[in-house]
């Protein structure tokens, strides 16, 4: 299966250069933007309730404070997540993985999950979520799951096989062609502003096969620059402001 309409932008965590990431609010934005794709990242509360976060601790983006592993799910629901950003988005809460797809599937939006566990709970988030997903979701050509952690990748490929895998990297792994095939992913997600992953490397991953996407891309020249070397897509915060650039293709 291959995805279909592969992004040329993608909104990371929502488009959160204009909304508090990982919110609801975020997700929206990015539609009324004309973004197809989002990405969020899935963590897990204490009793394991599938929630949209980045952090493992609490006191970035919210007004709370302590590791969300250590954080029941009801003591999670009377926290704000939005004030840190404006105080127009005071109120504002984190989803739950359910709500997010709501709002996704009501928009008509395709998604990169990235399974984002808490140490120690790699192979949980991934079951716990990739289970929800599959009672809901049913267009696999619109799902990529993408994680830094093999293990995680590999719980996905076991319970999930159809659904396509990409592989983050935030450096460039010595024995990322062996990995990438053991995990059987579809693309390698790389951090697009470090001088390590250049076109030399961009084309190689090209050769063995795999889409690439490149994150966080919020400037004009370098997204420009990425999509001549043949990167398939980028992750940016303002998916608006590298729209223009995206429509010239390769």
């Amino acid at each position: 299966m291959a995805l279909k309409n592969i992004p040329r932008i993608i909104g990371m965590k929502g488009a959160c250069g204009y909304a508090p990431e990982n919110t609801l609010e975020s997700i929206k934005v990015a539609a009324e933007l004309g973004c197809p794709w989002v990405e969020l990242d899935v963590k897990l509360t204490k009793d394991n309730v599938p929630v949209i976060f980045h952090d493992e601790t609490l006191d970035r983006c919210t007004n709370g404070s302590g590791n969300m592993a250590d954080t029941l799910f009801r003591d999670l629901q009377s926290l704000e997540a939005g004030s840190w950003y404006a105080d127009s988005f005071a109120g504002v809460k984190i989803p739950t993985l359910e709500e997010a797809i709501d709002v996704i599937l009501e928009h008509e939006l395709g998604l990169n999950l990235e399974i984002k566990p808490c140490p120690g709970r790699e192979v949980e988030t991934a079951e716990v979520a990739l289970d929800y997903l599959s009672r809901i979701w049913d267009d696999g050509e619109k799902l990529l799951i993408s994680s830094f952690q093999h293990v995680s990748l590999e719980t996905c490929l076991e319970i999930s096989p159809d659904w396509k895998r990409g592989l983050l990297m935030d450096e460039v792994l010595k024995n990322w062609p062996d990995l990438a095939k053991h995990l059987e992913v579809f693309a390698v997600n790389f951090n697009g502003n470090l001088p390590d992953f250049n076109r030399e490397m961009v084309e190689a991953f090209i050769d063995e096969g795999y889409k690439t996407f490149a994150y966080t891309i919020n400037d004009p020249a370098r997204a420009k620059t990425l999509y001549s070397w043949g990167v398939d897509g980028v992750f940016s915060d303002t998916p608006d402001v590298i729209e223009g650039i995206s429509r010239t293709r390769h």
